[in-house]
C-alpha cells in the first residue's frame, strides 16, 4: 500500500508528487487519465493552438449557454502528463495581493498574500533575478518575451500615452499598468509541472506513476476514504493507501470524482442512486471563469515584424475608484484563432473579478461520461459592462499615436458594432472561456465550503483536494500560478503534519 494517492497529474498533482517523495520514506502513487508528455508540440512554445481538441485534451464543452445566444462553450482542459500546463498558452500571472487577503479574510487561515508568496517564489526560476516578490532555482521558468516586438512596444506605449503606468513586473509589487507577458518557458521550450517537477522525480522508489488510468471514484469505509478503484484497460479495479487520497483532478474531474464516491449534495446523489458517504452540498457549485473575447486590427502592408508568441500584457482599472484592476488585456503580435485574412494583432479583452457564478452535476453514474457543466457567463450585468467599456478602452489605445504608424483598421468587431446595445450583442456571440475555471471545490467555513483550509474535505477523513477547484474567488488573473501555489503550500502542510 502506498502513503499518498494522488489522482491527477496535472499542474498540482505533479508539484505533490515530487514534494511528497522527497522524503524517501513517503510512498506515493500518481494516477493520470492521460498519456505521456512526448508530443513535440507540447514542449514547443508556439504551438499551443493545435493542442486543442487533441488527445491531450478532455475538450469539455458547457451545456448551452443562456446569456450567450445558447452556445455551448467549448474548454480546453489538459489530459496528459502536466495537465493543462501542458497544454496552455504559458501564461504567468499570480493575482493580487489582495486576493488573497481576500481569501483569508473569508475565513481561511493561512491563505493571506504574506502567506502564499513564499511558495509563489519557490515554485518559480524568475529569470530577471530574486527580489522581495520574486524567486530564483525553483522548477518552473518564467521569463519575459524572447524578443521585443515593435507591435508590443507600441501597445504599452499606448497605455502609457492614455495614462496608465508601465510596470515592469505585474506579479511584483503592484499588479496594474502594460507590460510584457510573463511566460512559462526555458530557452523556446515549454515550462510545465510534468518538466519541472515530474520528470525530475520519477526515478525515486517511492514514487510510482500510472498513465491512461482514470479513475473512478473513493473507497470508504464508514466516512473515512481508504483507497480508489479505477478503470485500466476497460476493467475497473481498486487500489488501498495508508494515510489520504488526494483529488488534484482540476474543477470539472475533482468535483465529478466527489459526487461518484457519494461526497456532495445528498438529494443529487440519490437521485442517481449513489450512496451517500457525505451531504456537502457545495460540490460543484462556486464555479467561477473569466469569459473574454478576441478583437483583431489589421496592420499596414508595409509591416512585416509580426510576432509568434504572447507579448503583452496589462491590467486596468476602467474606474479610479475601483480598489484593483478590472479588466486584463492579453497582447499578441499576430492574429490568435485568425477568422480573418491578412496579418495584424489580437487584444484579448476579459473581466478580471466576474460576479457570475455557475454549476456542473453528473449526467450518469457512469466516470466516462463528462459532468454537466453550466458556466452562466454574463448572467451578471456588471460583468457585461465591464466588457462593453473594455471593447471602448481597446479602441481609445488603438487609436494613439502609439499605435498610428501600424494600425490600418479594426477587423474583428468592425466599425459597424457601435452603440452598447451593438457591443453586448456582438458579446453574446463571440464571449469565450479565458479557461480559468475554478472553484467548484471552495475552500471555506460556510454551508457552501468543500474542504478547510488544510483542503480536506468536509464531513470525511483521508480525502482532499488540491487543484483550481479549492479557490473560493477566482484571483485577478491567470491560474496557472496560483495552482501551482496551492499544491506547493500544501505539500509542506503535509510535510509537517499541519493541523
Amino acid at each position: 500500500m502506498y502513503d499518498y494517492i494522488i489522482v491527477g497529474a496535472g499542474s498540482a498533482g505533479c508539484v505533490l508528487a515530487n514534494r511528497l517523495t522527497e522524503n524517501l520514506e513517503t510512498s506515493v502513487l500518481l494516477l493520470e487519465a492521460g498519456g505521456n508528455d512526448d508530443l513535440p508540440a507540447i514542449h514547443d512554445a508556439t504551438a499551443a493552438p493545435s493542442l486543442l481538441q487533441t488527445a491531450v485534451d478532455w475538450a469539455y464543452f458547457t451545456e448551452e449557454e443562456p446569456h450567450l445566444k445558447h452556445r455551448k462553450i467549448y474548454h480546453p482542459r489538459g489530459k496528459v502528463l502536466g495537465g493543462s500546463s501542458s497544454t496552455n498558452f504559458m501564461t504567468y500571472a499570480r493575482g493580487n495581493q489582495h486576493d488573497y487577503d481576500y481569501w483569508q479574510e473569508l475565513g481561511n487561515k493561512g491563505w493571506s498574500y504574506a502567506d502564499v508568496l513564499p511558495y509563489f517564489k519557490k515554485a518559480e526560476n524568475w529569470e530577471s533575478g530574486t527580489s522581495d516578490y520574486r524567486g530564483v532555482g525553483g522548477p518552473i521558468n518564467v521569463t519575459d518575451p524572447s524578443s521585443i516586438n515593435p507591435l508590443t512596444e507600441a501597445f504599452i506605449e499606448a497605455g502609457v500615452e492614455l495614462g496608465w503606468p508601465r510596470n515592469n513586473d505585474y506579479n511584483g509589487a503592484s499588479q496594474g499598468g502594460f507590460g510584457f507577458h510573463q511566460s512559462t518557458v526555458h530557452h523556446g521550450k515549454r515550462s510545465s509541472t510534468a518538466d519541472g517537477y515530474l520528470h525530475p522525480a520519477e526515478n525515486r522508489p517511492n514514487l510510482v506513476v500510472w498513465m491512461n488510468t482514470l479513475v473512478t471514484r473513493v473507497l470508504f469505509e464508514g466516512t473515512r476514504a481508504v483507497g480508489i478503484a479505477y478503470l485500466k484497460d476497460g476493467k475497473e479495479q481498486q487500489e488501498r493507501v495508508k494515510k489520504e487520497v488526494i483529488l488534484s483532478g482540476g474543477v470539472f474531474n475533482s468535483p465529478q470524482t466527489l459526487l461518484l464516491s457519494g461526497v456532495g449534495p445528498a438529494d443529487q446523489l440519490r437521485a442517481l442512486d449513489i450512496r451517500v458517504v457525505s451531504h456537502v452540498p457545495g460540490v460543484g457549485h462556486n464555479l467561477q471563469d473569466h469569459p473574454g473575447f478576441d478583437m483583431f486590427f489589421a496592420t499596414k502592408p508595409s509591416f512585416t515584424q509580426h510576432g509568434n508568441e504572447p507579448g503583452g500584457i496589462a491590467f486596468m482599472k476602467t474606474q479610479p475608484d475601483l480598489p484593483d484592476a478590472d479588466l486584463q488585456l492579453l497582447f499578441c503580435p499576430f492574429f490568435l484563432f485568425p477568422t480573418v485574412p491578412g496579418k495584424g494583432y489580437t487584444i484579448v479583452v476579459l473581466p478580471t473579478h466576474p460576479q457570475s457564478r455557475g454549476h456542473l452535476t453528473l449526467r450518469s453514474t457512469d466516470p466516462t461520461q463528462p459532468p454537466a457543466i453550466f458556466a452562466n457567463y454574463l448572467a451578471h450585468e456588471a460583468e457585461q459592462q465591464t466588457l462593453v467599456k473594455g471593447m471602448k478602452l481597446v479602441r481609445r489605445l488603438a487609436q494613439t499615436t502609439s499605435f498610428a504608424r501600424y494600425t490600418e483598421r479594426e477587423t474583428i468587431p468592425g466599425s459597424q458594432v457601435q452603440s452598447d446595445a451593438q457591443i453586448v450583442e456582438f458579446l453574446r456571440e463571440n464571449v469565450r472561456t479565458i479557461s480559468h475555471p475554478v472553484g467548484t471545490c471552495k475552500m471555506g467555513h460556510d454551508e457552501m465550503a468543500v474542504v478547510d483550509e488544510q483542503l480536506r474535505v468536509r464531513g470525511v477523513e483521508g480525502l482532499r483536494v488540491v487543484d483550481a477547484s479549492i479557490m473560493p474567488i477566482i484571483p485577478h488573473g491567470n491560474t496557472n500560478a496560483p495552482t501551482i501555489m496551492i499544491a506547493e503550500k500544501v505539500a509542506d502542510m503535509i510535510a509537517h503534519n499541519v493541523q
